[in-house]
């Protein structure tokens, strides 16, 4: 079988908030890619091997100091170039044209492009014609545009306020494009992404499901060899694909343990031992730990030390496990690229953390255990695709994410069981209430926050002084950005009577409309 990863894009990351789904258009075009802050290194550049390169949009204009540009290498590999938005505009600069700042003809939004020069890229692409010629409708966000171009670049494609939307150096095989084609507002943004990677780097596309899961098998079967594997079972999507592939992989290699850490889901443990142990025949040990966690974390109330008490706790747990297996070497995780991507900083501290995932930087510098992470490079899409293709049923495959940390990072400042025990009940009325209505399956992820505060409230002709829980329900594609669901206001009223009706200790709900960014999906 062919490697995955000898056809490959590297998309240099400009600070742009879809870069994102730059990787994910690339990826359903069956290409592997990676995503690397701009600062990469030339020696990290020729190191990866690209077989294409994408420069992402930013928010940056090229005309400041201290400006992100590309790196030399990049510019001298002689493999294909797709510049966006900041990345064309950064090739032209560099490469001696002219990049005016024109904030009186800036373009946010809708726009449309006329085609001038069938180039290959954008042959037959058209969504009207207008003068006889070709128009494109995209979606721009730009203030500064080129005036000119480098030698031996061509114009392509012009709009109202961009005289230079396109640009092509056929020979080079280097393009330049204003718009944004990663979203779905550009209509022929994604048949242009595919032309790029397929036609003009030569991609074959290799990244298939059927292909990821032998690649990771064989990986896995190659790293591991005799040794045994500790698998944290979660019972979310990606410890249970984790465990769907070891088992595939290495059969009876594999225990997965399941930690009942006092900060799951209500009847969750009986439910996950159920599942596994008695529907697909995977070794399952349960260690009962919830004294244990919530003892590590009293007076704990700062999120990153929350996430690092509960996977340094973990890590205890599994090693502990671990010595009674004659041969487990291995701890397998169910980290996925998002994971990766929102955990790390670029080496010039360019990218910003946003927040550590207990399974990528909250994990111990000690620990005794190997790490196997066969969903590292996939993206919360692709695990649900690959987990239909291993077999597993769809209530699970299609269940909502489930943070490593539990509850543990839904109980906003200091836990304790009294909260947990609050908003395990809440949360299922809201969950249940979803599923009732036909709604679980038409968001991506729901989940109930318990909130530090108490708010008064009446009951018959009672004062109450309770706690208050926050509903959060979002779309995505993704999961590197959302949108806030637009659930029914008389579903929300029911579900909001509900809770304060059989959870006397919650006097006030509220829903959360914050969309990602600014606000991420989790609230610590």
């Amino acid at each position: 079988m062919a490697d995955l990863h000898d056809q490959r894009i590297l998309i240099l990351d400009f600070g742009g908030q879809t870069t994102q789904l730059i990787a994910r258009r690339v990826r359903e075009c069956g290409v592997f890619c990676e995503i690397h802050p701009w600062d990469i290194s030339d020696d990290a550049v020729n190191a990866f091997k690209a077989t294409g390169v994408i420069l992402s949009g930013g928010p940056e204009s090229v005309l400041a100091e201290n400006a992100p540009t590309i790196p030399n290498a990049v510019l001298t590999l002689g493999t294909p170039i797709l510049g966006i938005c900041y990345g064309m505009q950064a090739m032209v600069h560099q490469l001696g044209g002219e990049v005016r700042a024109q904030a009186s003809h800036s373009e946010f939004g809708y726009a449309q492009v006329d085609v001038l020069e069938q180039a290959p890229l954008f042959a037959g692409l058209q969504d009207k014609v207008q003068d006889s010629k070709p128009q494109l409708d995209v979606w721009m966000s730009h203030g500064d545009r080129v005036e000119s171009l480098p030698e031996g670049y061509t114009l392509i494609g012009t709009s109202e306020n961009a005289p230079c939307a396109i640009i092509a150096n056929e020979q080079q095989r280097c393009y330049g494009i204003q718009f944004h084609p990663e979203v779905t507002h550009t209509i022929q943004g994604a048949k242009i992404l595919e032309r790029f990677v397929i036609e003009v780097c030569g991609c074959e596309g290799l990244w298939t499901p059927g292909n990821i899961i032998d690649d990771a098998i064989a990986r896995v079967q190659a790293s591991v060899g005799d040794e045994e594997v500790i698998l944290g079972l979660s019972g979310g999507v990606d410890s249970s694909v984790v465990a769907a592939l070891l088992h595939k992989a290495i059969g009876k290699q594999l225990t997965c343990v399941f930690v009942d850490n006092g900060l799951l889901r209500l009847n969750e443990g009986d439910q996950v031992m159920k599942t596994f142990s008695e529907n697909m025949g995977v070794k399952v040990i349960r260690v009962n730990a919830e004294e244990r966690f919530l003892n590590a974390l009293a007076g704990v109330a700062d999120p990153e030390a929350k996430r690092k008490v509960i996977g340094n706790l973990f890590i205890e747990v599994f090693e502990e496990e671990a010595e009674k297996l004659s041969n487990a070497k291995w701890l397998a995780q169910g980290t996925i690229y998002p994971d990766v991507i929102e955990s790390a900083a670029s080496t010039s501290g360019s990218a910003h953390l946003i927040k550590s995932h207990h399974n990528v930087g909250g994990l111990p510098s000690d620990m005794r255990l190997k790490l196997v992470e066969p969903l590292r490079e996939l993206f919360k899409d692709e695990v649900r695709t690959i987990g239909v293709d291993l077999g597993l049923p769809a209530e699970m495959v299609q269940r909502h994410p489930f943070p490593g940390p539990g509850l543990g990072v839904r109980i906003l400042g200091a836990i304790n069981k009294e909260f947990a025990d609050i908003l395990r009940e809440a949360d299922a009325i809201f969950i249940d209430a979803l599923r009732a209505h036909d709604l679980y399956d038409k968001v991506s992820q729901a989940f109930t926050v318990f909130l530090p505060i108490k708010s008064v409230g009446v009951t018959g002709d009672g004062r109450r002084y309770d706690y208050v829980v926050a509903l959060r329900a979002v779309e995505t594609v993704d999961f590197m950005t959302a949108r806030a669901a637009q659930l029914p206001w008389d579903f929300l009223d029911e579900v909001s009577r509900k809770i304060c009706n059989s959870i006397p200790r919650i006097s006030r709900v509220t829903y959360d409309i914050s969309s990602k960014p600014p606000a991420t999906i989790e609230w610590e």
